[in-house]
C-alpha cells in the first residue's frame, strides 16, 4: 500500500511540473498574437499559422506513435474530431478573436472561467451535484467578472470580446474533459497532433470559403522589448505556445485528471499577464485586477467544493504516458 502511495504521490508531482510548464507555455500565445493582429493579420489568420506550425512539427511524432494503434484512431474517431474541432480550433480561433479587442490578461481571465464549466458539466452528465462552497465560488467568480471588465464604473463593454472570450472559455472546457480520457489508447502526442492537424485543415477550408476571413503581412512586428520579423512571433506561437503546449497539457491532465489540471492551468493567467506586461505593456487597473483575484478564488472555491469522489484522478493505462 504505501509503494502505491508514493507512485501516486510521484505521479501527481511530475504530472504538476508538466501542468505547469504547459500553463507557461499556453499563456504566452495571446501576447505574441496581439502584436501580429496590430501589424494587420486577422486573428483568422494568425490561429491558422499557429496551428499549422504546431501540426507540421507534430506530423513524424504523430505517425510513429500511431504505428500499431490506427485501430484505437477509429475507434474514438468521433472524439478525435471533437478535440480537433472544438478544443483545438474554436478554442484558439475564439480567444485570438478576443485578444484582438481587448486586453490579454482579461480574455484569458474569462477563458479561465472553464472550470466552472467543467464542474456543470459533471453535473449535468455524471450527476456530481457542486456543494455549498462550489456554488459560492461561481457566484463570486461572477462578481469578479462584473468588476473586471469595469461595469460598475460605467466603463464601454466590448461585448463581441466578451462573447468570444466566453467562447474560448467553453473550448477550454472541453479540451480539460477529453484530454482527461484515459481509455482512449491513443498517446498524448498523438491527440494532439491528430486534433491539430484537423483544426488546421477545418481553419484552412473556412479561409477558403470565405467564412473567416484571413489577411496577414510581412511586415515585422512590434513589441514593448523591440521589433522582429514576422515569423518570429508565428514560430512561437507554434512551437511553444501549441505543440509543445498541447503535448504537455494532455499528459498533464491524464496525470492529474480533468479536475486538478484545470486547476492548476490557471497559472496561465499569471503567465498570460506576465508575457502581456513583458511584451505589450499591458496591466490591468486595480478595479480589474481586485476583479481578478474574486475570480481566482471563485474558481479556487469551486474546485474544494467538489464531491471528494471526483477528486480522483483518472486511472491512466500503461504506457499511455509515453510522448
Amino acid at each position: 500500500m504505501g509503494v502505491v502511495a508514493n507512485d501516486m504521490r510521484s505521479r501527481v508531482g511530475a504530472g504538476l511540473l508538466v501542468a505547469l510548464g504547459a500553463a507557461f507555455s499556453f499563456g504566452m500565445s495571446g501576447a505574441w498574437a496581439r502584436g501580429l493582429i496590430d501589424a494587420g493579420w486577422t486573428p483568422g489568420a494568425a490561429v491558422t499559422a499557429r496551428v499549422w506550425v504546431a501540426a507540421l512539427l507534430l506530423l513524424v511524432p504523430t505517425l510513429a506513435a500511431l504505428r500499431g494503434r490506427w485501430r484505437a484512431v477509429r475507434r474514438n474517431a468521433g472524439m478525435v474530431v471533437a478535440y480537433g474541432l472544438l478544443a483545438v480550433t474554436a478554442t484558439q480561433l475564439c480567444y485570438f478573436q478576443a485578444v484582438a479587442v481587448m486586453d490579454v490578461g482579461i480574455a484569458l481571465l474569462i477563458e479561465y472561467t472553464a472550470p466552472v464549466a467543467v464542474v456543470l458539466w459533471l453535473w449535468l452528465r455524471r450527476g456530481e451535484r457542486p456543494r455549498g462552497r462550489g456554488i459560492l465560488g461561481a457566484v463570486v467568480a461572477f462578481a469578479g467578472l462584473v468588476l473586471m471588465l469595469d461595469i460598475l464604473t460605467g466603463a464601454t463593454v466590448n461585448v463581441a470580446g466578451i462573447l468570444w472570450a466566453l467562447g474560448a472559455m467553453v473550448g477550454a472546457a472541453t479540451y480539460f474533459v477529453l484530454s482527461a480520457r484515459g481509455d482512449t489508447g491513443l498517446p498524448p502526442i498523438a491527440l494532439a497532433g491528430l486534433g491539430l492537424a484537423l483544426g488546421a485543415l477545418g481553419l484552412t477550408v473556412a479561409g477558403v470559403v470565405g467564412v473567416l476571413p484571413m489577411a496577414w503581412t510581412t511586415h515585422d512586428v512590434v513589441y514593448r522589448i523591440g521589433t522582429v520579423p514576422w515569423f518570429v512571433p508565428v514560430l512561437a506561437i507554434g512551437l511553444l505556445a501549441t505543440a509543445l503546449a498541447y503535448v504537455l497539457g494532455i499528459a498533464s491532465t491524464r496525470m492529474l485528471g480533468s479536475r486538478l489540471a484545470s486547476f492548476v492551468a490557471l497559472a496561465e493567467v499569471v503567465a498570460a499577464m506576465l508575457f502581456g506586461w513583458l511584451l505589450l505593456g499591458q496591466l490591468p487597473d486595480l478595479l480589474q485586477a481586485a476583479g481578478g483575484v474574486l475570480v481566482l478564488a471563485g474558481v479556487v472555491l469551486v474546485k474544494l467544493g467538489e464531491p471528494a469522489a471526483s477528486e480522483l484522478v483518472e486511472p491512466v493505462a500503461e504506457g499511455e504516458l509515453t510522448i
